[in-house]
């Protein structure tokens, strides 16, 4: 039976084939294991093969699990927030989570910052950007994302450091890739408009385990592989 670990290495040796095939440096890309749905022992296996970064969509499930992890002598861990999160549960990913990927108004992103407690440091920050239109699916028009990262870049809690966008699923890679280019160009479009809180834009978080060879061409530095790593999911998503 395959193992966590094993997957792991296959989807780390995935990874550098595809940075090999885009000519870039397979340190430039991190991979953020997405763990909703499983257990902390899932975690926990995955943490015991190297993985340190691990992504949430479920606020609850996912400050229980962290919890449950401390308990059972993890190693300390970073955590991103990569749902949607409602105004109610801000304090939630203010309080536990390291970074959050999914910013997409700024009412969102000032309740973050105030929420943020001043003995951590602040909360990396990624907008999600809607790129494709999807009536479904949360994220600002791309049109409206430079705005949207000025506002965010001047709230004092948080760390403006880059975007992020989930496609809808598209049937050949060819396509994968013109969406991420299209989220691509956004990020450039930030970065080169020499704004201050900048400093540390740096992330595209781009590419899932379907995808994920598209965005590293694409220029992702960040993809977010959960069945790639952990198998189907546990339980169906809520």
């Amino acid at each position: 039976m395959t193992t966590i670990a094993d997957n792991l290495q296959q989807v780390r040796d995935r990874m550098a084939q595809a940075c090999a095939a885009a000519g870039r440096d397979p340190a430039s890309v991190s991979l953020l294991a997405v763990s909703k749905t499983f257990g902390p022992e899932a975690v926990l296996a995955a943490a015991q093969a190297g993985q340190r970064a691990f992504g949430e969509n479920y606020i609850q499930e996912a400050v229980e699990k962290m919890a449950a992890l401390r308990q059972m002598g993890a190693p300390v861990l970073q955590w991103h927030c990569i749902g949607p999160v409602q105004s109610n549960k801000t304090r939630l990913v203010a309080e536990h989570f390291d970074w959050m990927h999914t910013v997409d108004r700024a009412k969102i992103a000032e309740r973050l910052s105030a929420q943020r407690p001043a003995h951590l440091p602040p909360l990396q920050v990624c907008i999600q950007i809607n790129v494709d239109g999807g009536l479904a699916k949360s994220g600002v028009p791309p049109e409206e994302a430079l705005a949207l990262a000025r506002a965010v870049a001047a709230l004092p809690q948080l760390c403006l450091r880059g975007v992020m966008s989930i496609p809808e699923p598209a049937p050949d890679h060819a396509t994968q890739l013109a969406l991420h280019q299209r989220v691509r160009a956004v990020f450039e479009q930030i970065r080169a408009s020499g704004g201050s809180g900048l400093d540390h834009f740096d992330t595209l978080s781009l590419g899932m385990t379907a995808d994920l060879d598209a965005a590293i061409q694409a220029g992702s530095t960040m993809v977010r592989v959960g069945t790639g790593i952990f198998g189907g999911r546990a339980r169906p998503a809520v």
